[in-house]
């Protein structure tokens, strides 16, 4: 087919920070897809907070025209995030594409997400281009990195493409190369229609907008559509190609990728992953290789609020819309009222949801400590999946506990091998695997608990390896261990947000940390608050906030000392009314301090 024939999809894939959306600007400024004046670095990275922390967090599609030997291409950029949290954003983008250019940094060389990344487009059959980024920098090792890709993918050297995003260098090369490599589109024009859904997003006067590639057929304007996982069918009031902004057409053919807009309001009713066909003539099976996503850690997000619990909804499931792997159910807290335990990839992704919810959505939120999801073995044989420590049954009913276990994989300098496996064992972390990929860059491979990199590992790992080390995980399996269930109490009452599921020999100092912490955070009232960490019934650590006093014998100068007693008794009265009464208010910082303990 002609019009197949010179259509090219293609992602980049590439470690954090190696140059990627930058790469992105140069191939749209190259093309001629974007003007001078609407030029502006990052232009794929639309949000205020990709732009902030110089990551990219969603999947963006472009679509750019280029004229090589006198024909006329298109070709759909459908760029990716770096980062393992976004991981499935990664898999989906690779899924309508047949191409991918995968970015390296000179400066850097080969970085544990690169290769993660990597694994995923070569498991899709896609085309891999090697490029070699930031050339003009006066610290480049091509040489060595070269020998890194050659090891790692099995090219030839020469196909290798040294190339700057900065200055432009090499871009020509990289375009020649997306089109003479990078297959065309294969499918039948004839057929039913068979289109992916890649990406969705909400818009507060068209309503939901989904971004979709098609593999067999052609849609018009106007065609009764069906999306096939939710069985809901809908008709096609736009259809269009993604530009800077949205180009509406009349008609899209196989190997196109654009968005259509149908009048949905409702987020459940847009998977993605999903397939679109025709209700006149369905395709026979929906196109295969997505599953819903599966998160790795679970936090509780409360309104501070409580009249705010229907406005967090609604805020929740907008983002959904844009951020298919966040997955949220209601449930509610003594400590805080209603709210939802929402399921993240990773702290990263917590982090970016919390910070999207008070940007976009001006939710004002308390989260509650992460954790990671056990199983639990009952006496009777059954497995229960806790995903909240005041979900566990008794201690009487347990048989034991099983907690997932991850496959970390850290490449590192080599002068800091000893201090990285030292934190990994600190981590209870074995030592599976050790690599040199060149003579100063190991490879070391661990097998951990994922509940002990929920924490802070990600940042202990940075500043001891200055910056330099590049982690990358994923899920191994369930493997038994001692854990117990440790509670913070106040005044004798337990605060469920602050209750934790922890290894038994962490759960000591780990109570004390909590406590002495709690102390500096929770402010003093009339009467003392006693702060306490449990495991069942006994108790491991305790701190108290001393009680305000005034002082209530400044009038008895000179006279009998009973006089002063009496007064002092009179006001240990009351003060011991005021405590059974009186309620300790906890802090927001109080929830935020527990993440950060060191």
């Amino acid at each position: 087919m002609q019009i197949m024939k010179n259509i090219r999809n293609f992602c980049i894939i590439a470690h954090i920070d190696h140059g990627k959306s930058t790469l992105a600007d140069r191939l749209l400024e190259y093309t001629g897809t974007i003007s001078d004046k609407d030029l502006q670095d990052q232009v794929l990275d639309n949000m205020d907070l990709e732009r902030e922390r110089g990551i990219t967090i969603k999947s963006h599609a472009i679509q750019m025209s280029y004229n090589f030997q006198d024909e006329r291409y298109t070709l759909n950029l459908i760029d990716t995030p770096g980062h393992v949290d976004f991981s499935y954003e990664v898999s989906r983008s690779i899924a309508a594409c047949e191409g991918a250019l995968l970015v390296i940094d000179a400066t850097q060389g080969i970085q544990a997400q690169t290769i993660s990344n990597l694994y995923l487009a070569i498991e899709n059959d896609l085309e891999i281009i090697p490029v070699l980024n930031k050339m003009d920098l006066e610290n480049a090792m091509p040489e060595e990195v070269k020998d890194q890709i050659v090891d790692l993918i099995g090219c030839d050297r020469t196909d290798i493409i040294e190339a700057s995003s900065k200055t432009g260098y090499g871009i020509d090369n990289i375009l020649e190369n997306i089109i003479s490599k990078i297959p065309a589109p294969q499918g039948n024009i004839d057929a039913p229609l068979q289109a992916l859904i890649f990406d969705s997003i909400f818009n507060s006067f068209r309503g939901i907008i989904a971004y979709f590639r098609i593999f067999n057929g052609k849609i018009h304007k106007r065609d009764l559509v069906k999306f096939v996982a939710t069985g809901k069918e809908y008709e096609a009031d736009e259809i269009g190609i993604l530009q800077l902004k949205q180009e509406p057409r009349s008609v899209m053919l196989a190997g196109d990728v654009g968005y259509i807009i149908s009048g949905i309001k409702t987020s459940r009713e847009v998977k993605v992953g999903d397939t679109i066909t025709h209700v006149d003539r369905p395709c026979e099976k929906a196109i295969e290789g997505f599953q819903n996503v599966k998160p790795m850690v679970f936090a509780g997000i409360y309104p501070i609020d409580p009249d705010e619990y229907e406005e967090l909804r609604s805020s929740l499931e907008k983002l959904q819309l844009n951020d298919a792997s966040l997955t949220f159910l209601p449930e509610s807290s003594a400590a805080l009222g209603f709210g939802f335990r929402c399921g993240f990839l990773g702290l990263l992704h917590m982090e970016i949801v919390q910070e999207r919810l008070d940007r976009e959505f001006d939710m004002n939120v308390i989260t509650t400590v992460p954790n990671v999801s056990y199983r639990v073995k009952t006496n009777k044989g059954e497995t229960l999946e806790v995903h909240n420590p005041s979900g566990l049954p008794e201690q009487k009913y347990i048989d034991h506990i099983e907690e997932p276990y991850i496959s970390a994989q850290i490449i590192s300098k080599s002068n800091y091998v000893g201090s990285v496996m030292k934190l990994c064992i600190d981590k209870r972390g074995t030592l599976k695997n050790q690599v040199y990929l060149t003579s100063d860059r190991v490879e070391i491979t661990f097998e951990m608990p994922l509940g002990e990199i929920v924490f802070d590992f990600y940042d202990k790992l940075k500043s001891i390896s200055k910056g330099y080390a590049s982690f990358d995980y994923f899920q191994s399996g369930y493997k038994p261990a001692n854990l117990v269930k440790l509670d913070i109490l106040l005044n004798g009452e337990s605060v469920d947000a602050l209750s934790t599921l922890i290894h038994r020999d962490n759960a000591y100092e780990f109570g004390r940390k909590i406590c002495v912490k709690l102390k500096e955070l929770i402010p003093r009232q009339q009467f003392d608050i006693a702060i306490q960490a449990a495991i069942g019934s006994k108790v491991i650590a305790r701190e108290t906030v001393k009680a305000l006093r005034k002082d209530v014998t400044a009038k008895c100068y000179g006279g009998d000392i009973t006089r002063k007693r009496k007064l002092l008794e009179k006001q240990k009265k009351g003060k011991k009314r005021m405590r059974q009464v009186g309620n300790v208010d906890i802090p927001q910082q109080a929830f935020l301090a527990v993440l950060k303990l060191d």
